[in-house]
């Protein structure tokens, strides 16, 4: 009688395979990480971008509102209205603080005039700096007094 051999044939990857495998990872990995490592600059510039926005959208609707004779509309009618505490005023959400130390706190500064007996309606501009990145610029609109 005559038997039968069976021969199981092995499948997967070999150890070379899978070396090379390993290898280009690594090497993307080296490549791809200091992409990712510093973005934190690019992130404070886009907070500082939309806090600076959003310092322009609501000064705008201060204006309008101060225009159509709403009461208790912010008072922009300063020689400096760049400060802490008069762009503070405008928004929520954020601190204005003399020395940015999180994500969460900014700092106004600038030389914005909007004492003229004629500023009302008149643009100036502040710089809003944040913990990391650079100032933006937020156009403030003038309320007049």
């Amino acid at each position: 009688m005559k038997m039968k051999s069976f021969s199981k044939k092995q499948s997967g990857f070999t150890l070379i395979e899978l070396v090379v495998v390993i290898v280009i990872l690594g090497i993307l990995a080296v490549v791809a990480l200091p992409k990712f490592v510093d973005l934190s600059a690019e992130a404070g510039n886009a907070a500082a971008n939309g806090v600076a926005g959003s310092i322009a959208s609501s000064s705008a609707v201060n204006y309008a509102a101060k225009v159509a004779g709403k009461s208790g509309t912010v008072v922009l009618t300063s020689n400096n209205v760049c400060t802490n505490a008069i762009l503070g005023s405008l928004v929520t959400g954020v601190t204005f603080v003399a020395a940015p130390a999180n994500g969460n706190q900014y700092l106004a500064s600038g030389t914005g005039d909007c004492s003229a007996a004629a500023a009302a309606g008149t643009a100036v501009s502040c710089n809003v700096a944040g913990y990391k990145g650079t100032a933006q610029t937020a156009t403030v609109i003038c309320s007049g007094s």
